[in-house]
């Protein structure tokens, strides 16, 4: 059986934090291959300025080029409405059928969130999650197990290095001129700087 991973995400815009976890990810779980798939509509960012989609899918596809197990999805681009992760799985899973097995990669921090997302329990009879430790910060397993009864089964936690990137800060960093170089692949800093994105209040790009 296949085991393929899931990076979901915003990717505005992606860099190694993101590319980083998903290597940890590929090699300590044995993956076949991860899948980045590119947010169409964040639902946790509906009341914010996003970066238009064709400019985030670009600088995916620029970022992950090198890596022969990473591919994009745009499951979330083609279709209407929020981006929930229970709906990206199941999509996944009817595109794949029964020979893939999927496991939803995410920061530790994002795992207490879990509990308040689209239909947490179907979310973890359809995928494994996956959560990335991150240096100092801690989850309380019986509190999440006590929301989302049956979710300590079917999760793992992996450690990586610190890699201390945030794309709000990126998005920060090219407003006020400052270099984001070693911070994002270069062809995905070329990409911002050739379409001038992040130069306005951040998300309104052209």
């Amino acid at each position: 059986m296949l085991r393929i991973g899931v990076l979901g995400g915003t990717f505005d815009p992606i860099h190694y934090g993101h590319l980083a976890a998903a290597e940890e990810a590929r090699v300590k779980l044995n993956l076949g291959k991860v899948l980045f798939a590119v947010a169409g509509l964040p639902p946790h960012k509906l009341d914010e300025e996003v970066t238009p989609v064709e400019h985030r899918v670009a600088m995916v596809r620029l970022g992950i080029a090198s890596n022969p197990h990473f591919e994009i999805s745009l499951v979330d681009v083609d279709r209407p409405g929020p981006s929930y992760t229970v709906d990206t799985i199941s999509i996944l899973q009817e595109l794949w059928g029964q020979s893939a097995e999927f496991f939803f990669v995410m920061g530790l921090d994002s795992l207490v969130e879990v509990p308040t997302w689209h239909q947490p329990q179907r979310l973890i009879q359809l995928c494994h999650l996956v959560a990335v430790a991150r240096p100092g910060f801690e989850v309380d397993m019986s509190q999440l197990e006590d929301a989302v009864p049956g979710i300590s089964s079917r999760m793992k936690i992996i450690s990586m290095p610190e890699v201390d990137i945030s794309s709000s800060d990126l998005q920060l960093r090219v407003k006020e001129g400052l270099p984001i170089r070693y911070q994002v692949p270069e062809e995905v800093e070329r990409y911002i700087r050739e379409h001038e994105l992040y130069q306005q209040p951040s998300g309104t790009g052209h």
